[in-house]
């Protein structure tokens, strides 16, 4: 039984319910002062509450899928590695299975759409990850066929698992749904979590001596994307959005890299590499490294090209409302910057559903196919 599924859920509930009722009935026999019948009363009360913390547990877990198994949740990882061949004539990019998404039209790709799980060969920065890609059911229609699409780089949070982007924040059932209502075109989703060295959290820099993170979002995953899928080269066809940290890699990657990606949007975003015991020592005392993963330092220090940015927040709820704001402030031309401002939304699943279809409207606005 996984850790997000309805049976465990269902379990612990019920084992917290009948700690509870035996907690009720037998306490009036463990009213006594006697060694056991005192150990008896700790014994149930600290049962009751360990089964009543796991229902709490595992219900906030499905609802914002922090670990997508019982490996995540340890620390492990539960899938045997794929073995990716580095021959002349080999792809960088590896299928490994397919799944339908959440939408009408059934099996058929070309209905449907079509979520591919693969794994992805950085032939620079020497990192492999898995991650999803979401074909739209244009890409298997024959009217598509010698057409390219333009395509996003999508990330979750950190310690995220890229099944949240799935599942949680449904991302390709709402691509699917905004192309279908005709407010964005046709786009391939590649959907990762931004730890592709876990579990340290990187931040998407390149660490000396370390992952080179950014190298790999920069570089080897859109070259990887393109050879293998209808997808051009040029900063136009690539976009890159994310939540939280991995808002903070949209941003910072569009920023440095306007020679790849044309926009990035950044839900609840924030501007300035953490730096703590996820993530370790990332910059080895370079001050200068350290500064340029300062998003406002970067902004008032370095030449701005000519990406697109979108920043969200909320008035009440986000910790980012002032970061937000002075970012905002400081994009200049030929950069530009849009935002979207909540009443109220605080750091998690539901406010992000919020801002995916229109943020998603948005990156499609700023790309073209090839």
């Amino acid at each position: 039984m996984g850790l997000t599924s309805n049976t465990v859920l269902a379990l612990a509930v019920l084992a917290a319910v009948a700690f509870f009722a035996a907690t009720i009935w037998l306490w009036p026999r463990l009213a006594a002062r006697r060694p056991r019948a005192v150990i008896g009363r700790v014994g149930l009360l600290l049962a009751t509450q360990l089964a009543l913390f796991a229902s709490l547990g595992l219900a906030a877990n499905k609802s914002f899928l922090f670990y997508g198994s019982w490996a995540d949740l340890l620390g492990q990882e539960q899938e045997m590695g794929v073995v990716v061949d580095h021959s002349a004539d080999s792809k960088d990019i590896k299928v490994v299975s397919t799944q339908r998404p959440d939408v009408p039209g059934g099996t058929r790709p070309a209905a449907a759409g079509q979520i591919q799980k693969v794994v992805v060969a950085g032939e620079k920065s020497g990192i492999t990850s898995p991650a999803y890609v979401y074909l739209p059911p244009e890409y298997f229609q024959p009217a598509y066929a010698k057409k390219t699409f333009p395509a996003a780089v999508v990330l979750t949070g950190y310690p995220g698992t890229a099944e949240n982007l799935l599942k949680g924040l449904k991302y390709p059932r709402t691509a699917y749904q905004q192309a279908k209502d005709g407010k964005m075109q046709p786009m391939i989703l590649v959907m990762l979590r931004p730890t592709v060295a876990p579990p340290q959290d990187t931040e998407c820099v390149d660490i000396p001596g370390g992952p080179r993170t950014e190298t790999f979002f920069a570089d080897d995953l859109p070259a990887a994307v393109s050879e293998t899928y209808r997808v051009g080269t040029q900063p136009r066809n690539w976009g890159f959005m994310g939540n939280s940290t991995g808002g903070y890699c949209a941003l910072k990657i569009a920023l440095h890299h306007p020679d790849r990606y044309a926009a990035g949007a950044g839900l609840s975003a924030y501007y300035k590499a953490a730096e703590d015991v996820t993530t370790g020592d990332l910059f080895h005392g370079n001050k200068k490294a350290r500064n340029r993963a300062d998003l406002l330092w970067s902004l008032d220090h370095l030449p701005q090209g000519k990406s697109s940015f979108l920043v969200t927040t909320s008035r009440h709820g986000e910790g980012n409302l002032k970061g937000t704001l002075g970012f905002i402030g400081k994009v200049k031309a030929p950069a530009r910057v849009s935002s979207i401002t909540l009443d109220s939304g605080g750091h998690n699943f539901n406010t992000w559903n919020r801002e995916i279809a229109p943020a998603l409207v948005w990156l499609s606005g700023r790309l073209r196919a090839a």
